[in-house]
């Protein structure tokens, strides 16, 4: 999968199927199961690493998890998130970054959160041959310091707001946009207006793809869930019945048994 490919689908109307996972095996498994992408996304930082909230991740963080999934995956687009602060300073500092996702995490793309403001950035990286998805609408690495975790785009002039930056971003060099938390009617007049794909995250059925994480699609997930995340399987029972089974047999004494031991050679064992 490439970036004119999924330029493609949304022509020809294919849906785009985008998960969000972090080490090899969860990333195996979502390219067997039919991902279009898979996004290595900042989230890490509530998912696998318990922070409260995304803001806290670093490059080193995001390097970390991007390596194993780049590694399981010989298909799907790999997506790095660029987290907070890695960007922000300067175009310069979001060049060197994204940089070291491609080179040293073997991301084939990376993804920057925010609206008109990152579009020198995304130019700068479109321009050097680094392929660029844009995030607008909720803002999970500031949400918190404004106006929190809120859906966007519900009134005519926030969605034209919307609709206007995601053009600039599409101008900019951006191959497709993230929607997050944005009214499905405002997602859907984005979706249209744009010549690069839109992937929804509770943004409607309207956007050219949807994209969730691993743990919330499984129902590994912990905690808070957010309304749009739905939960497709209950691997955290299957995993806790598991665990629970050999703790089990290890206290009854079943478990190792013979046929998961090893043992000498008889005529060693009378030398011992």
């Amino acid at each position: 999968m490439n970036v004119q490919q999924l330029l493609v689908k949304k022509q020809q109307g294919e849906k785009i199927v985008m998960v969000t996972a972090y080490d090899y095996y969860g990333a195996l498994l979502t390219e067997q199961a039919g991902a279009d992408m898979v996004l290595v996304g900042d989230s890490v930082g509530n998912v696998m690493l318990g922070y409260g909230s995304t803001t806290p991740v670093t490059m080193e963080e995001i390097l970390h998890h991007t390596k194993p999934v780049a590694r399981a995956l010989k298909n799907a687009l790999v997506v790095a998130d660029m987290p907070f602060g890695s960007y922000q300073i300067s175009v310069e500092q979001a060049l060197a970054n994204a940089i070291r996702l491609i080179k040293e995490g073997g991301a084939a793309a990376v993804k920057l959160e925010g609206g008109e403001e990152t579009a020198p950035a995304i130019a700068a990286l479109s321009r050097q041959g680094i392929p660029v998805m844009a995030h607008i609408g909720l803002l999970p690495q500031t949400a918190g310091m404004w106006q929190g975790f809120r859906c966007q785009g519900r009134d005519a002039a926030s969605a034209q707001r919307l609709l206007a930056t995601a053009i600039q971003l599409e101008q900019a060099g951006a191959f497709s946009v993230v929607l997050e938390c944005v009214a499905a009617e405002a997602a859907a007049q984005i979706t249209a207006a744009l010549k690069i794909p839109t992937i929804g995250i509770g943004a409607g059925p309207d956007c050219d793809g949807q994209v969730l994480v691993f743990h919330d699609i499984a129902g590994l997930n912990a905690g808070h869930v957010p309304r749009f995340a739905k939960r497709y399987g209950d691997a955290a029972a299957v995993i806790r019945q598991a665990i629970a089974g050999f703790a089990a047999e290890v206290v009854s004494g079943a478990y190792p048994d013979a046929g998961h031991s090893f043992f000498m050679d008889a005529d060693e064992l009378k030398k011992l």
